[in-house]
C-alpha cells in the first residue's frame, strides 16, 4: 500500500477522483477555503518556474559547447514546423468535418466560485519569457566565452533547483490539481459545460493522439530508437498536464519522465524538455484552429477561407512560440490574431475562450507529451554529427 502510495501517477488520479467527490457535495463556505489554498499552491508552482527554466537550460546549452548555437536553432526550428504541421492537420480536418456536425453552443447555468479567503502573492523573480531568454542567452555567453567559473555556477545552480522540484513541486501537484478539479465540479463545468462541446472535443483528442503518434514516429524513424522506450514514461507528466493545464506547471513531472527513458541522451533532455515546454504548443494549436473554425461556423454561419486560415496557421506557429506555458496561454497569446485575421467579435472571443478551457488540460498534455518526441530528435541529431554527449551532474528521481 505505501509503494501504491508513493506512485505520482496514482496520487494524481487520486487527487481528480477526490476533488471532483468533494466539489459535487460541498457548499460556498468550504469552497472558500478550496479556492484559497488552490491559489496559494498555484502561486508557489508558478513562482518554481522560471527558477526551473535557468535552472536546467542555461547549464544545458554551456555544455553543449560551441554546438549551443546549432543545437538551440534546430530545436526552434522543430518546435515551429510540429506547430504549424497541426494547425495545418487540424484546417484539414476542420474542412472535412465541421459541415457535417451539429454543435450547441449553450453553455450557461455554471455556480460562481467563491472568492479567496485570502490572497498569498507570490510574485515570479522574472517572468516565464524573460526566464527563457536569459537562460538562452546567459547559456550562450558562457559557452562562447569558456567562462569556467559561470558554468560550475550554473551547475550548482541545477542541483539546487533539481532538489526544489523534487522536494516541494512534485509533492504539492496532487494537491493542486485535487483542488482545481474541486473547483471544476463545484461550479458545474465537469456536469453542464463539458457535454455541450462533447463531440468537437472528441474530435480534437483523436487528432492530439493521431499527432502524437505522427511525432514519434516521425523523432524513432530519424533517431533509429524505438519512440515506445520514450512514450511509455510519460504516463505521469500527461496526467500532471490534464490536472494543472499548464505546460510551465508540468514540467518537473515531464524532466523526471524523459530521464527515465534510456533512448533520450541526459544532456538533450535537460536541454530540450525545459526550451519545448515552453516553444512547442502543438497540442494547443490543433486545438485552438479547429475550435475557430467551428466558432466560425457557428456564430457567422461559415468557415473561413482556405487563404485566410493558412495565414493564420502560420501566424499562430510564431505566436504559440511565445506563448506562456500557463492554462490558455496559446488563445491568450493569439486572441489579437484571431480577431485581426478572421475578424470574431467579442461574442467571438467570449466562445473561444470558454470552450478552448473545457479541453485545455488535454491540449497541454498534448504539447508536453509530443516533447519527448522532439527530444528524440534532438538526440538522433547529435548522433548524425558525432556531437559527443555531455556529463550532466544529478538525475531526476
Amino acid at each position: 500500500m505505501k509503494k501504491l502510495f508513493g506512485n505520482l501517477p496514482f496520487r494524481l488520479l487520486l487527487g481528480v477522483a477526490i476533488g471532483i467527490l468533494v466539489g459535487l457535495n460541498v457548499g460556498p463556505g468550504f469552497m472558500e477555503v478550496v479556492v484559497t489554498i488552490k491559489y496559494i499552491l498555484g502561486q508557489l508552482i508558478t513562482f518554481c518556474v522560471p527558477l526551473i527554466i535557468i535552472g536546467f537550460i542555461a547549464p544545458s546549452i554551456t555544455k553543449l559547447g560551441n554546438n549551443a548555437s546549432r543545437i538551440l536553432g534546430i530545436a526552434v526550428v522543430i518546435a515551429y514546423a510540429s506547430s504549424v504541421g497541426a494547425a495545418f492537420f487540424s484546417m484539414a480536418a476542420g474542412y472535412g468535418l465541421i459541415p457535417h456536425l451539429s454543435i450547441v453552443s449553450e453553455v450557461e447555468g455554471l455556480k460562481e466560485l467563491p472568492a479567496a479567503v485570502f490572497q498569498l502573492d507570490i510574485p515570479q523573480i522574472m517572468p516565464v519569457m524573460s526566464a527563457l531568454t536569459l537562460s538562452i542567452l546567459l547559456g550562450l555567453a558562457v559557452s562562447w566565452t569558456k567562462s569556467k567559473t559561470l558554468a560550475t555556477i550554473l551547475d550548482e545552480f541545477q542541483k539546487v533547483v533539481l532538489a526544489i522540484v523534487t522536494r516541494i513541486v512534485i509533492p504539492v501537484l496532487p494537491f493542486f490539481i485535487g483542488f482545481s478539479f474541486c473547483g471544476l465540479a463545484y461550479e458545474g463545468t465537469i456536469t453542464v459545460q463539458f457535454p455541450v462541446f462533447l463531440k468537437v472535443i472528441i474530435i480534437v483528442m483523436i487528432g492530439h493522439y493521431i499527432w502524437l503518434a505522427l511525432l514519434y514516429g516521425i523523432g524513432g524513424a530519424y533517431s533509429k530508437e524505438n519512440p515506445i522506450e520514450v512514450v511509455k514514461y510519460y504516463g505521469p507528466a500527461y496526467l500532471t498536464a490534464v490536472g494543472t493545464m499548464s505546460s510551465a506547471a508540468t514540467l518537473a513531472v515531464a524532466l523526471n519522465c524523459a530521464h527515465k527513458s534510456s533512448v533520450l541522451r541526459k544532456d538533450m533532455v535537460d536541454f530540450g524538455i525545459p526550451l519545448f515546454a515552453n516553444i512547442h504548443l502543438c497540442g494547443s494549436v490543433l486545438t485552438e484552429v479547429f475550435f475557430v473554425m467551428t466558432v466560425s461556423q457557428i456564430l457567422y454561419g461559415e468557415i473561413p477561407s482556405v487563404g485566410t486560415m493558412i495565414i493564420f496557421c502560420l501566424l499562430l506557429g510564431i505566436f504559440a512560440i511565445g506563448a506562456p506555458g500557463v492554462p490558455g496561454g496559446t488563445v491568450m497569446a493569439s486572441l489579437g490574431l484571431i480577431s485581426g485575421v478572421l475578424g470574431f467579435g467579442q461574442d467571438g472571443l467570449a466562445l473561444m475562450l470558454t470552450i478552448f478551457a473545457l479541453q485545455d488540460s488535454f491540449g497541454t498534455a498534448c504539447n508536453v507529451t509530443g516533447d519527448g518526441a522532439l527530444t528524440m530528435i534532438l538526440t538522433g541529431y547529435t548522433k548524425k554529427h558525432n556531437i559527443e554527449p555531455q556529463q550532466v551532474d544529478g538525475t531526476i528521481l
